[in-house]
């Protein structure tokens, strides 16, 4: 089964939202989306974005405000951030938005949705409605889905984190046009 093989809708969640069944193959990203995601929009922590169809939640990704910092990278990473970015002032950060959860219900699995997630964010942060400036998408990877995000066009930040749990990957947004 793929994406485009029944009705699906991306929604902003609400705090007023019923949100229907879901469950990934992680109970930490199960729990949020449960018991958290509606505290974090309130506190104006998150966003987090539904795909739904008419009886399950499908998958959900929640983003907030990030920044990719000199600190955050070894030189190597450095280099690569600041390499595209024209006339680059010793600037020790460039804006960008972060990707806090990202899951698909073990139901849709291996169904694309994954790729449509990441897709449209680009779009959210690539239109002409874009209302601030954003140059980097950032995550921080569970290991386990590390290959996911380089499929993705995804990059290390830096190698220091390599036994780590989660490893900080970004996206450079003006290496895609929609």
């Amino acid at each position: 089964m793929t994406n485009s093989d029944f009705k699906w809708d991306t929604k902003r969640l609400q705090f007023d939202t019923v949100i229907k069944p879901f469950e990934s193959e992680d109970e930490e990203l199960n729990d949020f989306l449960l018991n958290d995601a509606k505290h974090y929009l309130v506190q104006r922590l998150a966003v987090t974005y539904l795909i739904e169809n008419e009886t399950d939640t499908i998958a959900y990704f929640c983003l907030s405000n990030d920044t990719v910092q000199r600190s955050m990278a070894d030189k190597a990473g450095w280099k690569r951030v600041r390499k595209h970015i024209p006339n680059a002032k010793l600037r020790s950060s460039y804006p960008a938005v972060k990707i806090g959860r990202l899951a698909v219900s073990k139901k849709y699995v291996s169904s694309g949705f994954g790729k449509l997630m990441i897709q449209i964010v680009w779009r959210i942060f690539v239109s002409d409605t874009q209302q601030t400036g954003c140059r980097f998408i950032t995550v921080d990877a569970y290991r386990n889905a590390t290959d996911f995000y380089i499929r993705n066009r995804f990059d290390f930040l830096t190698g220091e984190d390599e036994s780590d749990k989660t490893r900080l990957m970004y996206f450079d947004l003006n290496n895609i046009s929609l």
